[in-house]
């Protein structure tokens, strides 16, 4: 290292440039990175789900006080009102996990919130659409600068073709129907979103109200109709949906045999009819 002469005592070594810019370079890396610290906290919203949500005594779904809901709106609006503070290029910044989370709580809190718009008055959510228009296609929801529809976060953006890519987030959003897969009683969460979708998985392919075998056919809740090409081209194992299927044939009770026919497609799939009946407590 090179050394300077330094006429009031001993020579002293110069720091090398490398070093001087250091902390330079740090608040530069800080100020470019990703901020996942910028992500609504999701606090609030676990808060509401785990004092309005209870779970039925089956363990397999839940259902929702939305009194509960109505006497707390004001928590809700803030909440929500955060999620639409978040700007569009704020959001792409974070982690894959992030942003999918964020979606779907943004779904289920703003489905809560177009039910209490008619609660109590009402026996489903289809109650909240018309002849010309569902209730999921009602554009309503203040997001990224613009306003959206419950279809335009379901479809637009989680279901998107290339961006998140996994089928198990259709028992993550709920539909506020009998039907749906649970509420689940906390927010989504980058650091847990993995296991927490395959709990909700886990949990729904285990309901035997929604899937189950019958005279030797495997009967299913009909989101695996409606959705077979999310199945089909988004699982990331092997077999489509009767891969996807055969990986949790532990939850739908079957056994080896059952399990080799269902991989072969020798195993009959059918579909059970699905309630639309408002998954409130005590009704």
């Amino acid at each position: 290292m090179i050394t300077f002469p330094d006429s009031r005592g001993p020579r002293r070594r110069r720091p090398p440039l490398a070093l001087l810019l250091q902390p330079l370079m740090l608040v530069t890396v800080l100020l470019a990175a990703p901020s996942l610290q910028a992500t609504p906290a999701p606090a609030p919203w676990t808060t509401l789900l785990q004092r309005c949500v209870m779970d039925t005594r089956d363990g397999h779904s839940t259902v929702v006080d939305y009194d509960c809901f109505a006497h707390a709106r004001d928590k809700l609006a803030a909440y929500l009102a955060s999620l639409g503070e978040v700007n569009e290029t704020e959001f792409e910044q974070w982690s894959r996990e992030a942003r999918l989370a964020f979606l779907i709580n943004a779904y289920n809190a703003w489905t809560v919130e177009l039910i209490l718009t008619e609660w109590p008055d009402l026996d489903s959510i289809r109650d909240l659409g018309s002849l010309l228009r569902s209730p999921w296609k009602k554009s309503f929801i203040p997001l990224f600068g613009d306003t959206v529809s419950l279809d335009d976060i379901e479809h637009g953006m989680i279901r998107a073709r290339g961006r998140y890519d996994d089928p198990r987030i259709h028992f993550a959003v709920n539909c506020a129907s009998v039907g749906c897969p649970a509420l689940r009683r906390e927010a989504y969460s980058a650091e847990r979103l993995d296991a927490q979708l395959e709990e909700q998985t886990t949990s729904f392919l285990a309901d035997r109200s929604r899937n189950r075998m019958e005279n030797g056919t495997l009967a299913l809740s009909p989101l695996f109709d409606w959705y077979q090409e999310d199945f089909e081209r988004n699982w990331r194992g092997s077999g489509g949906r009767r891969g996807f299927l055969a990986r949790y044939a532990g939850a739908l009770g079957l056994d080896a045999a059952q399990t080799r026919q269902l991989l072969q497609g020798e195993l009959r799939l059918d579909y059970l009819p699905y309630d639309w009946s408002l998954n409130a407590a005590g009704r």
